[in-house]
């Protein structure tokens, strides 16, 4: 049976940011020797159609390549062209790509801000017999890489566990012995091959597998696998997941990442060392500690607010990365009012007391601030605050301190719907 722990971990895996394009993903797995349709990227509209000649068929297959899920049901702006998949003549491309080259796709994934798109990716049109489903994936589970696969490919794995789950049959592949020929004769059978090809289902197998593990993949995911209507097995689409602590490892691969499709704030996070997830609230966060910041973000929205990200600094943060974090949260236009939520462990409250006087000074930083610092130095972290001259509140109860974060975020969101600009002069009980 498809448990609900595997389904979690699948769903949350296939939602990560550092991941190649589709062309690219695609050029990769060529090299390993796995099948994959004609196709080519193009950069602007005139190159779109030179492709779409040179593949020579009366259709073909146009991808916008944008890091998001529901690129085909997406929206391009400004312009409002709807499609970001689209299977055209050859006649259409120049005037279709135009649409979307230079715009920004908007997805159920990226937002309202979108993402921008400036290359397509031009594809030879398969006629297909079949779809199928296979990926490979890290399962804290099974304590290692698995296979899962399916005969209901070309559509989310997700619905098929939810309507068919006997429909998706799931392996745990051994490490020492990889991809066995019983393994693939297996796969073979339950996809409805015939024996015959079970030997080509083992080398595409092997060569997935191999792909996957020596880029230090989170996950490779083939949905649809094709079987075309002339019985010829291909990848018609890929998404290719990396892990980001085995940059060091995968220095190629990870230069070849499109910084301008992932987030800003968490990449400068990442550099600056911090654990930062941008989210869609008003109230920037900054906590110690993976735990006590989403108790944290919890709180906030038991009170009424809503948490504009995850920033934890750590037990061991330093000064400097302190102020990149509050650096962050200055320039993030979504975050109206901050909390400071500290307890001081191994983290000296006065660190974060200096860092927070620092940032406030060197980024004239302008945002209201709840600071909530207590446990080790929290009486020279209050001194610190009170005496800085910045603009912050100094609340050492934590609910207390959050239900002052969500007052100013609802005050400042009245007065934007209003349009009244409103100071803040705080007047500290020392």
């Amino acid at each position: 049976m498809w448990s609900k722990t595997f389904l979690k971990t699948l769903t949350s895996s296939i939602c990560r940011n550092y991941h190649l394009h589709e062309y690219q993903g695609l050029l990769l797995l060529k090299s390993y020797g796995i099948p994959t349709p004609f196709n080519k990227v193009a950069f602007s509209p005139r190159e779109a159609k030179s492709i779409a000649e040179e593949i020579g068929d009366e259709k073909v297959v146009v991808k916008a390549q944008v890091l998001a899920g529901g690129r085909g049901k997406g929206k391009f702006e400004p312009g409002g062209f709807k499609g970001g998949v689209q299977i055209i003549s050859q006649g259409e491309v120049e005037g279709v790509t135009s649409c979307m080259i230079g715009k920004y796709l908007v997805t159920k994934q990226t937002g309202d801000e979108g993402k921008p798109c400036d290359k397509v990716l031009v594809m030879k049109k398969l006629v297909l017999a079949k779809e199928y489903y296979i990926a490979f994936l890290l399962d804290r589970k099974f304590g290692g890489p698995v296979l899962v696969y399916s005969t209901q490919g070309g559509m989310d794995i997700e619905e098929v566990a939810s309507r068919s789950p006997d429909e998706i049959f799931k392996v745990p592949v051994s490490q020492k012995v990889g991809i066995s020929h019983s393994l693939a004769e297996e796969v073979a059978k339950n996809l409805n091959f015939p024996s015959s090809r079970a030997e080509e289902i083992h080398r595409l197998l092997v060569n997935l597998y191999d792909c996957f593990t020596q880029k230090d993949m989170l996950l490779l995911e083939i949905n649809p696998l094709g079987l075309t209507t002339e019985d010829e097995i291909v990848i018609c689409d890929a998404k290719l997941n990396f892990d980001d602590n085995a940059i060091f490892r995968q220095k190629a691969t990870h230069n070849e990442r499109d910084l301008r499709q992932e987030n800003l704030d968490e990449l400068e996070a990442h550099n600056a060392g911090l654990s930062y997830i941008s989210m869609t609230g008003t109230i920037g966060c900054l906590v110690n500690g993976a735990g006590l910041a989403m108790a944290t973000m919890d709180l906030i929205k038991l009170l009424g607010g809503s948490p504009a990200n995850f920033l934890d600094v750590g037990g061991g943060a330093q000064e400097d990365q302190i102020v990149s974090a509050l650096k962050i949260l200055q320039t993030n236009r979504k975050v109206e009012s901050v909390l400071i939520n500290i307890f001081g462990g191994i983290m000296r409250c006065d660190i974060i007391a200096t860092g927070l006087i620092t940032a406030a000074k060197k980024v004239n930083f302008t945002k209201p601030i709840v600071a909530r610092l207590c446990g080790t130095n929290w009486q020279e972290a209050k001194e610190l605050v009170l005496n800085s001259g910045i603009n912050a509140i100094y609340e050492p109860d934590e609910e207390k301190a959050v239900k002052k974060v969500v007052a100013i975020s609802k005050v400042l969101r009245i007065a934007n719907e209003c349009g009244v600009k409103v100071g803040f002069d705080y007047k500290l009980d020392k």
